[in-house]
């Protein structure tokens, strides 16, 4: 992924495009509803992730020997939203799926203004006069085109033609989850000479900030007197960051390599932690089944 090319300018932006189209293909009206009839639900999630994740961030890699870019690279992808993976783990983990994918695309158009405002905080603190010439208007514009132009068409499909977005939903799915999967494993392969080295710095921080942050999200959830389902889906939307958003910020966008390492490390990271904490779940699900056919 070297700057510049078509993979960096042409295949991630589209990838990431479509990913957040098949967002839009699974939203209704009634989805947002929710920030209005259920608004402590929301406004947990929101200021969880929002507001805790990147301070608890922020507060890591200021005392954490980093090297600048990749301390950077930790903001980026904390100032991401969740993305349609949490989405789909929140589902598979019996949470409440509306909510995950409410604060998903909440957060999304959200990180139009968050997403740019943190970054470049992120980079005239932590990098100094090494710090590269920036546009967080032209961030803010590139995040705006990549993933709220594409959830507003992929809304007005699930609008206008519902039969062929239902049907054609779970593909979409599967599709953007290949390309997530794809970009992340070009993300590493592009810094392949450094990635034991990179990995050795950022592979920590990003997993310490991983577990800090879903403790947090679910304690927040859980002393707020939340469900189970509305914590499970706050846990796992504030653990499963938009990893192909933060790679497409840092090369696409500000043109930089090493800021898109930890977000390659934390995209890999966060499932293993995603899946020690849905593990006692699917253990408690059959145990609850067999006591209600009793």
């Amino acid at each position: 992924m070297q700057d510049g090319n078509i993979v960096t300018q042409v295949f991630l932006p589209l990838s990431l495009a479509f990913i957040m189209f098949s967002l839009g293909l699974a939203l209704v009206a009634a989805d947002f509803k929710r920030v209005v009839v259920q608004p402590k639900d929301f406004i947990i999630g929101a200021i969880s992730q929002v507001i805790l994740l990147p301070l608890i961030a922020f507060a890591i890699v200021s005392v954490w020997t980093l090297e600048p870019a990749l301390a950077v690279g930790v903001m980026i992808i904390a100032a991401c939203p969740g993305g349609v993976t949490s989405n789909l783990m929140t589902h598979l983990a019996k949470g409440d799926t509306a909510l995950s994918v409410s604060l998903t695309a909440v957060i999304s158009v959200l990180g139009v203004v968050t997403l740019p405002l943190i970054v470049g905080f992120a980079i005239v603190n932590l990098m100094g006069s090494a710090a590269p010439e920036i546009s967080v208007v032209g961030i803010s514009v590139g995040v705006f085109l990549i993933t709220t132009v594409p959830v507003a068409i992929g809304m007005a499909v699930r609008h206008f033609w519902t039969n062929f977005a239902i049907a054609f939903e779970r593909w979409a799915r599967i599709i953007a989850s290949v390309l997530f999967v794809i970009i992340i494993i070009g993300a590493v392969l592009s810094v392949r000479d450094n990635i034991v080295a990179y990995f050795i710095q950022a592979g920590p921080v990003t997993l310490v900030l991983n577990i800090i942050m879903m403790v947090v999200a679910f304690f927040l959830a859980n002393i707020s007197g939340l469900g189970v389902r509305q914590r499970t889906a706050i846990t796992l939307e504030c653990g499963l960051q938009n990893g192909t958003l933060a790679i497409f910020v840092a090369v696409t966008l500000i043109g930089n390599q090493t800021m898109m390492v930890p977000g390659g490390i934390y995209s890999l990271l966060m499932f293993a932690t995603a899946g020690i904490y849905m593990l006692p779940m699917f253990r408690r699900e059959p145990a609850i089944e067999a006591a209600a056919a009793e």
